[in-house]
């Protein structure tokens, strides 16, 4: 391959480099921000007015409870529907908090509850909602009426409410708070009220449900209305699970569902074309503009930077500290040498004095020099004089001469052992043992030369074969390198099922441990343990002691060291088959080598955890970031397909809209199904998502007849309209009608609620009757 085309290919790793700098989001979560005082002048504004006219609107959701006046255009209040309450045992006291002021203090974040049971819009715990409640009225400066709330109160709740919830609500109003009186009404109808609506399908999709509601001139058809089980809240919960699954090798940030939630409503929109988007979503080409980096904190190493003039005073401090150690290593040199000239002068005095003397004052002699014969000394003489030598060598500073291999001393070994005395009989088992290392070195080192000349042999071969048959020579090179890559294959197959505990791998090396520590073993041979006795056979076959390296293989993957340089030759052996096949295979580029295949810029999986840009395992800031891509459009999606992306076995809102549409209200006479069409209204805070009336708009196209009229629109407010539409229905005559009053509740009990006939949405807001 030409080198101009090699370095254009690898040019092409480098395109991030060319892309701006990306854009980095930080991490959002629930968190107190302010301290809310009483607001006591709503409650006085609210005794101005005329008696009845003013009434407290609560907007009961399970993400939030906004609470305000009916006389004003916006709540005072808005809180989850939470609390935590905790007792200091130092300090002897209870502490509670409600809303937001949860988060204001660390033990009591670790003790919140929630109001409502986790994904639906039902109360659960009503100790925790009368707690809520408490806090709403003293925030609406009710705190100082004496055991009760002076004005009545209209409250939102979900569709198809229990009755039991119902009538707990009505007890803890009227009993606790002595409320003058209460009616209750669907947020999402409240919404429609205020954006004026008439006949039409209201689409709520909220925090914990997603409803359809057809709605004729202004009475909600209730028995025909379809709940979808999923809202916002699941949303938060299903894109903290991807994220888990995303970076399941453990992510370092703390991950809650308010975070997500924070992701959910900034950074995810509905598709316009599921499928066809999903297949490009991941291209390397525009990934940069279509994902999210989300910043969780973290904290960085800080290194301090010297001055240049501090780097020379460290450098000056190094060079003198190491001149001092040079100067302490020379003196200890040169005591260790005069230590080792002593003693050799004293070894060579006692070798004088050995001269000439009987047997028994040399081992007299001998034994006050701590030495076991004269052969001892001899080769202890000599030690000292060759460690003098080199010594003085080293501190000369000049070349050190080779020593001239003195040829081993073996004529012991020839010598029958009757011939020999004690001290000879030693001296001969000495030269056997000097004579088999020396044979194991000359062997080592015959064996090391004809490695060499085995290997230049195969070099001299490969070049004449490469010269004489190129095509066969590429051919061979092609297979080794297929061969080595198998080999790869399989040693990360095998890794990976070691790694799971159901392989056959696995099961087989269990298999082994449980038989090695069973009371009767089989060998490897199948032969038991002989009866009458605990001794057995194991070992005698050389074969047994394979179910050790059976075992063993895996069991510490990557710890041992003939393992990692096994790895390594087989990755340095691709290398090398590569290369040959780049500079002589014109068909070979560098697409194919084993290096592309396993860069970051080529794996899928890169680009869906760390985007297109390389990761950095070693930046604190780079392994606490979060990538969405793929789940922007994903976790929307699961409204349109519950099924097919959650796994929720349900309809998505275009089937049931298509079913209300085309079924249920057709059986109806007096029905027409256009004057539905015509209003299509989308509530609720899961319904802001980009594109979502787009997509709505054309599903429902591909479902009912051409020419059909389809009109959507959005509520102004998705939020706020349905506090909205019950302050604008509260201090009506509608709503006195169907108000309970204290006294009724007294006569009637908790689950009476009225059915007003004066008017269509009366009957819209006033749920079931007597």
């Amino acid at each position: 391959m030409a080198p101009g085309a090699i370095d254009e290919t690898v040019n092409t790793r480098d395109v991030w480099k060319t892309l701006p700098p990306p854009t980095v989001y930080t991490v959002k979560e629930a968190r107190f921000e302010k301290y809310l005082p009483p607001q006591a002048d709503g409650h006085e504004r609210a005794l101005a007015q005329p008696e009845g006219n003013a009434v407290i609107v609560i907007d009961n959701g399970s993400s939030a409870v906004r609470a305000g006046w009916s006389f004003e255009d916006q709540p005072r209040l808005s809180i989850p529907p939470i609390m935590a309450k905790y007792r200091d045992r130092k300090l002897g006291k209870t502490f509670s908090f409600a809303g937001t002021d949860c988060y204001a203090d660390t033990t009591a974040r670790g003790h919140i509850r929630n109001a409502f049971e986790a994904g639906t819009g039902i109360v659960s715990n009503w100790d925790v909602m009368e707690h809520v409640l408490d806090h709403v009225f003293i925030k609406l400066g009710l705190n100082g009426v004496e055991g009760a709330i002076d004005m009545p109160v209209v409250m939102t709740e979900a569709v198809a409410n229990l009755p039991y919830s119902r009538k707990s609500m009505t007890e803890i109003l009227f009993e606790c708070y002595g409320a003058p009186g209460v009616t209750y009404g669907i947020d999402s109808l409240f919404s429609y009220r205020h954006n004026q609506g008439n006949t039409g399908l209201v689409v709520s999709s909220s925090y914990s449900s997603t409803h359809l509601i057809p709605v004729y001139n202004q009475k909600a058809m209730l028995a025909q209305a379809i709940r979808l089980n999923w809202g916002g809240w699941h949303a938060a919960e299903y894109m903290l699970k991807l994220i888990k699954l995303k970076y399941h090798t453990g992510f370092p940030g703390k991950l809650n569902t308010s975070q997500t939630e924070w992701m959910v409503r900034e950074f995810c929109y509905v598709s316009k074309d599921y499928d066809q988007e999903l297949s490009k979503f991941m291209d390397w080409t525009g990934l940069e503009d279509r994902e999210r980096i989300i910043q969780y904190p973290y904290t960085e190493e800080v290194i301090v930077q010297k001055t240049e003039e501090e780097l020379a005073r460290i450098a000056e401090r190094k060079k003198e500290s190491g001149r001092r150690l040079q100067e302490q290593a020379a003196k200890m040199r040169l005591e260790r040498l005069m230590k080792k000239e002593q003693e050799l002068e004293y070894y060579k005095d006692v070798q004088r004095r050995l001269v000439d003397q009987n047997k028994k004052e040399t081992k007299r002699i001998l034994d006050d020099a701590e030495v076991k014969d004269e052969n001892h000394l001899e080769r202890l003489v000599k030690d000292l004089e060759r460690a003098i030598k080199k010594a003085r060598t080293k501190d000369l500073g000049g070349e050190q001469e080779e020593e001239a291999a003195e040829a081993p001393d073996f004529s012991l070994l020839d010598v029958p052992d009757d011939q020999l005395d004690e001290a000879g009989l030693k001296q001969k088992r000495q030269q056997r043992l000097l004579k088999s290392n020396h044979d194991a070195r000359a062997r080592a080192k015959a064996e090391k030369e004809a490695e060499k000349a085995r290997i230049a042999e195969e070099a001299r071969l490969d070049e004449e074969r490469r010269t004489n048959d190129l095509e066969g020579w590429l051919e061979d090179k092609r297979q080794a390198r297929l061969a080595k890559l198998a080999q790869i294959k399989e040693r990360d197959r095998l890794k990976a099922d070691l790694g799971n505990r159901k392989s056959l791998a696995s099961q087989i090396r269990m298999k082994n441990i449980a038989n090695l520590a069973s009371d009767t073993p089989t060998g490897a041979g199948g032969r038991k343990r002989r009866r009458g006795g605990d001794d057995d056979d194991f070992g005698a076959d050389d074969n047994d002691w394979g179910v050790y390296r059976s075992v063993a293989i895996g069991a510490n993957k990557g710890d041992s060291d003939d393992e990692e340089e096994a790895e390594e030759d087989l990755e340095a052996s691709v290398r090398a088959l590569e290369h040959d096949l780049l500079e002589y295979d014109k068909d070979f580029t560098y697409e194919h080598t084993l290096e592309a295949q396993n860069d970051w810029s080529k794996s899928l999986l890169h680009a869906f955890r760390y985007g297109p840009r390389p990761f950095d395992p070693g930046s604190a800031a780079e392994t606490h970031r979060i990538h969405l891509n793929v789940e922007r459009i994903r976790v929307p999606e699961v409204l349109f397909q519950p099924s097919a992306i959650a796994g929720i076995d349900q309809a998505g809102i275009l089937e049931i809209a298509g079913d209300i549409l085309t079924q249920r209200l057709t059986g109806i006479s007096g029905l027409e199904r256009d004057d539905f069409l015509k209003d299509i209204f989308l509530t609720g805070g899961n319904t802001l998502f980009e594109n979502f009336d787009e997509r709505l708009r054309s599903g429902l196209t591909s479902l009912l007849p051409a020419g059909s009229p389809i009109v959507i629109r959005r509520a102004k407010n998705a939020v706020l309209d349905a506090w909205r539409g019950a302050a604008g229905w509260a201090g009506t005559s509608d709503m006195k009608r169907a108000m309970v009053s204290r006294e009724e509740y007294l006569e009637k009990g908790a689950e009476y609620i009225k059915v007003c006939l004066c008017s269509p949405f009366c009957l819209l807001l006033c749920l079931s009757g007597d």
